[in-house]
């Protein structure tokens, strides 16, 4: 078995992979640091509430856009499961030729999505929009360069800046209205955030479309992923909606630095 742990600002989401499929997700908040006890208790506690032995474990795979947490983490997997965790990040093999001007400054999950998108869809130009804390647009062409992106703010980030910023408009809970008119403050702040990120993320992607001249057999697979993408399931915006791709894509990072 393979643990995976991709690391966002906002949560740590776990998956375990034997003979390539996906038996287990589980998340955990990352806002809060803790200590690498803490953490190894966690996931074995998590396995073993999942009929999991944690010796069972062969290897862990891990990404982080939060280097503090890395330290603590790297030990929890020395200590807990007796491995030394495969790290995604630069100058690791990922069967891609990045063209950021500087490699180093790519985030290690829009890295993990890459990968796993250029392997579930072979030969083709792909868009990839990761729904998370901050909502980032990667490009990867048919050759496997990946090509950069876009990073907008997340729709959560969205909501916290409209309730720390303003004196009378509130938290709200995050879902797909039922009409673009809102007709209440809640309704009108969550019509924003609902069609305001999507209508975002359209618009961009459009635009990498028309710069990039991707026509007819040309056209790119849109891809949603990260833990809002399944608001947008039933929206048509994308041709496949994978919140599980980042862990997919560090299952096939550690298979390839093997």
């Amino acid at each position: 078995m393979i643990l995976c742990l991709d690391v966002g600002n906002t949560q740590i989401h776990g998956g375990i992979f034997k003979n390539d499929e996906l038996l287990l997700q589980f998340r955990k908040t990352s806002q809060n640091q803790h200590s690498s006890d803490e953490y190894g208790l966690f996931l074995r506690s998590v396995l073993r509430e999942n009929n999991i032995n944690y010796k069972d474990v062969e290897h862990i795979s891990l990404c982080t856009v939060v280097p503090d947490i890395l330290h603590s983490l790297r030990s929890a997997c020395r200590k807990y499961f007796d491995k030394t965790p495969f790290v995604l990040q630069a100058g690791t093999k990922t069967g891609l030729k990045i063209k950021y001007r500087n490699p180093i400054e790519v985030g290690s999950d829009r890295i993990a999505n890459s990968v796993a998108c250029a392997h579930l869809f072979p030969n083709k130009n792909i868009i990839v929009a990761d729904f998370g804390t901050a909502t980032t647009i990667c490009v990867i062409n048919k050759e496997k360069e990946y090509l950069g992106g876009s990073i907008l703010a997340g729709i959560r980030m969205s909501m916290r800046a409209l309730e720390s910023q303003t004196a009378k408009l509130p938290s709200v809970e995050i879902k797909k209205p039922s009409s673009v008119i809102g007709r209440s403050t809640i309704e009108s702040i969550q019509s924003g955030l609902y069609f305001g990120q999507m209508q975002m993320v359209k618009g961009v992607t459009q635009q990498i479309v028309k710069e990039q001249s991707w026509v007819d057999e040309h056209q790119p697979v849109l891809i949603a992923t990260g833990g809002f993408s399944s608001l947008f399931e039933k929206d048509q915006l994308f041709d496949e909606v994978v919140p599980e791709l980042a862990l997919k894509g560090l299952y096939l990072a550690l298979k390839l630095n093997n």
